[in-house]
This record gives C-alpha cells, structure tokens and sequence, in this order.
C-alpha cells in the first residue's frame, strides 16, 4: 500500500519537495542561486509532466474507495495545469540584472520563495483533482489559495500590491469558512467524508424515490457559494477588479487560471457526489446555477465596457468567462430533468467546460505577456519602469511593436470567440450541450454576451493600431526577454493551432471527452487508489 501512494503521489512528491528546496535557496543573496530557481522550477514541472504522461499510459484498477484517486478526469487536470502551470512560469522569469524580477514584477530577494509559492499552488490544484475526501479537499483548495495570497503581496514594493493582497486574504479566509461550513453540512447529513461513499448515499436516498433534503440541499448552495469565489463569480466578484490591478503582471495571470480552475474542479467533484452517476438534481440547484451564469456574464462584461485599466478589464473578463463556464455546468445539473438524452448532453456539457478551461488559460498567458513586454507611460517618458497597463500605455503599440500588437490581437479575437480561434470552439462546446438540454434562452444570453464583450476586447486592437503613439523624443524599447517571450509564442500558436488543425483539436477535445466520464465503468482507473 505504501508502494501505491508513492506512485499516485509522485507528482505531488517531486513539486513540493522542488518547492521546499527552492524555500531552502531563497535564504541565499547570491545572485547566481536566484536565477538557478527559475530553472529548477520549470524543470521539476516537466519532469511531473512526464510522470503524469507515464500514470496516463498504465491502465489499472484499483480500489476506488480511498483518499486519493487517479483517473482520467484527475489526470486531465493535473497535465492542463502543469503545462499552463510552465507557461506562467516562465512569464515570471527574473530577467533583470539582479535576478530579482522583470519589467514588470519584482520581488526583491524573495525569488526562492516566490517560484516555491508558485509550485505549491500548483500542487494544491493536483489534490484537489485526485482528493476523493473532504478534508483532503478543503486543504487541497487552501493549498492552492494561499500561496496567491503571498505572491500578490509580495509581487511588486507598491502600496497597492500590499492592499491587494489584504483584500484578497480576508475575503479568501470568508471563503474557507463558508466551505467548511457546507462540508459539515454535507458530512451531517451523509455520515462519511468520502465522496464516493456520499455519492452512494445520497443516490440511494434519490432512487428511493425520495427527493433531495433539505439539508443536503443547504450543504450544496453554501458550498456553491463558497466556490463562487474561487470563480469570482457574482455575487463574490467584487474583489477581482483591485486583486487584479493592484498584483503584478505574471501574478495576475497566474490568478486567473489558478483559483479559477481549483474553484471549477472543486465545483464539478461536490456535484458529482451530491447527484450521484446521473447527476440528478431538484430544479432548484438547476435555476441557481442559470442564474449565476447568467448575472456572472452580464456584470462581468457590463463592468468590463467601463474600464480604462487594461489589468482590470481582463479582470472583469475573467468573471465573465467564469459565467461561460458556468453555462456548461447548468447544462449538467439541468440535463437530468429536461432531455431524454440526459447523459449524452451531460457528458458534452462537461467536456465543454473542461476544453474551455484549457483554452481560456493559454490565452490569458499570452494576453499577459504582451503587457509585460510593452512600456507604461511612466517608463517611456522616462519617468519610471514598469509593463503596460493602461490604454494609453497601448496607444500606437501595434504599429511601434508588430509582433505583439498581431499576437494581442489574436488572444482578443480568441477571447471573443471568432473562429479560427480555440476561443470559438470553446464556446460553441459550451453552447451546443445549453441548447441541446433545452437552455435555448441561456445559450442565446451567452451569444449576447460574446457580443458585448467585442466592444471592449476590439477596443484594446484599435487602441494598438489605430490611435497615435507617444511623439516623446526619448521612447526606448522594453527589453524582449526569451522565456516571457516564448510563453508568448507557445500560447499563440496554441490558440491558432487549436482553432485550425482539427487532427491537433481532435486529441484535446477527445482527452476532455474521457475526463468528462467522472464513472470508473466509463473512464476507467488509471492507477491504483490508496487508502
């Protein structure tokens, strides 16, 4: 039993003790050892990426019934955040002279322990996915959580990083309590922190004819109320705007895929245990959820028209993509009550949901990036240093910096939806399970919505192309640094290739579609669980 732990845990093994050694090198000021960090975080993540490949290729099975478990939908998981996870990465690379940041973070002498934080988050993301208990669930979630919380803090020595990061804590530590209060909610009325075992449970109370309780009902909402914020869905959204500006530029863009997916995971594990294998909910969960969806679009995107701060536009993008995704998972929990096909639209609701996840990280990466590397006003009136942010920071710079102007171009055209983008095909995954499940009326709110957000996502390609940049005589180039640069490029020619070459799309839409199969009958164990 102790061979299979180390095998199941061996991913999680290899980050965090990277992780502790990075904690470890972080005491040293040298400034050799701080630019070793980056390079010893990027290569324990490919080497976990391997490792994972390895976990994908054994079919065993094993007992289903413990702590942890490794199947298909755990493993897509793990492998979409790892490699997201060395984009991100490699847009905090320090390429300044002394190692402590770039153009736009720096973190002073803390390098070990920010890229250390960064690892940890992202092992918090691989429990959340393998947990199959309560409590493993809630610290995977925090462990996720709170690194952010640090880094925020941390990621730049300006007055508004620190409130961020103050903001972001104490509504974070409501969030846990509000969590932890629906767990115990959940495990009064089950009498067993297992998930699989509550699944059980709760699905034979249900095929009894009996329908859901009122305290199981209870349970549910609080614990959807709690992840909302993990989402920044509404009505807890209201922090992402300062969270969002106020952190630095590869902060940012790690926010917006780390607790987002954590939050999404966490979301679809509760649902699957709470509905049992045929995802069978009272109504009322179904219309909470469309609603959600619905005001999580709608405020997102309104709120997004009136920004002048780029950092807090994709701030309020990120809640709106958070009500896509959201529109996938109503699709889910109404399907069972609404369609005869109820599992066909289930499982395309929820491979919709995970492709998205996948396409919305990358593109984040890149649209991130492109701010790292363009200049403030500040920096090219000579005036101070940092990465672009506002939309006069923007003004002309599609036509001073080609390459970056065409690449923040495709990540908005991605953003939007518009074809030969992965962007259009994450949103019509979205959209058909909607319509198929008998949500016309959301699916037609969700196609409104990508309207509306055109506005200000082709306001940020005029702004680069069309408006006249700075006529100041001393504008000097931003330093280009290979590995932001890179993650740039990466994360472009995914968003192109994903959109175009359907053989490519064929093989992340397929692993989604086997991940969607929560079942063990239907995806199979891929590795032994451990009690």
């Amino acid at each position: 039993m102790t061979n299979s732990y180390f095998h199941l845990l061996l991913p999680e093994i290899i980050l965090t003790s990277v992780a502790c050694l990075l904690m470890l090198m972080g005491c040293s000021n040298k400034i050799s050892v701080r630019r070793t960090v980056p390079v010893l975080a990027l290569l324990s993540l490919v080497a976990v990426f391997a490792v994972l490949c390895r976990q994908a290729s054994i079919h065993a099975t094993g007992d289903a019934a413990g702590t942890l478990r490794l199947f298909h939908f755990s493993l897509y998981i793990k492998l979409l955040s790892t490699g997201v996870g060395a984009l991100l990465l490699l847009l905090a690379w320090p390429s300044n002279s002394q190692a402590t940041g770039n153009s736009a973070m720096n973190v002073g002498q803390e390098t070990g322990e920010f890229f250390a934080l960064m690892l940890f988050s992202i092992v918090g993301i691989f429990l959340v996915a393998s947990a199959n208990d309560l409590i493993l669930l809630f610290l995977g979630i925090e462990l996720a959580s709170i690194p952010t919380y640090i880094m925020v803090s941390i990621s730049r020595p300006h007055s508004v990083a620190q409130e961020a990061g103050v903001k972001y804590f104490f509504l974070g530590a409501m969030a846990a309590a509000v969590m932890l209060l629906g767990f115990s909610y959940l495990y009064g009325v089950t009498g067993t922190l297992k998930l699989d075992e509550i699944s059980h449970v709760l699905h034979a109370h249900l095929a009894s004819g009996s329908a859901m309780a009122p305290w199981t009902m209870l349970a549910l909402v609080i614990l959807i109320a709690g992840f909302a914020f993990k989402l920044a869905a509404v009505p807890l959204h209201v922090y992402a705007g300062d969270v969002y500006q106020g952190a630095a530029t590869p902060v940012t863009a790690f926010l917006s895929f780390v607790p987002k997916t954590t939050g999404m995971v966490a979301l679809i594990k509760v649902l699957a245990a709470t509905g049992g294998p045929n995802w069978q909910f009272p109504p009322q969960i179904s219309k909470l959820l469309w609603v959600m969806a619905v005001l999580t679009m709608s405020f997102g995107n309104v709120l997004g028209l009136l920004q002048y701060n780029i950092k807090r536009l994709l701030a309020y993008s990120s809640v709106a993509h958070s009500g896509y995704m959201l529109v996938g998972i109503t699709a889910l929990v109404g399907a069972y009550s609404s369609t005869s096909e109820a599992a066909q639209v289930q499982n395309s609701a929820l491979q919709g949901v995970l492709f998205y996840q996948a396409a919305y990280g990358i593109t984040n990466v890149a649209a991130f990036g492109v701010l790292m590397l363009l200049p403030s006003r500040d920096s090219v009136w000579g005036r101070g240093t940092g990465s672009a942010e506002s939309f006069e920071d923007l003004a002309g710079a599609g036509r001073r910096y080609p390459g970056l102007g065409l690449c923040m171009a495709v990540c908005c055209f991605s953003l939007i939806g518009i074809p030969l983008t992965v962007g259009f095909l994450g949103k019509l995954l979205l959209i058909k399970p909607a319509l198929a499940g008998d949500f016309k009326w959301l699916a037609g709110i969700t196609v409104l919505n990508a309207a509306i957000s055109a506005a200000y996502y082709l306001r940020i390609v005029e702004t680069m192309f069309l408006r006249d940049p700075p006529t100041e005589s001393n504008v000097e180039s931003m330093p280009r640094p290979f590995p932001i640069g890179l993650a740039i490029g990466l994360s472009v020619l995914g968003i192109l290739l994903l959109g175009v070459m359907l053989p490519l799309t064929q093989v992340v839409t397929t692993a989604a579609a086997n991940a969607a199969q929560l079942d063990d009958a239907g995806a199979g164990m891929i590795h032994a669980a451990a009690r």
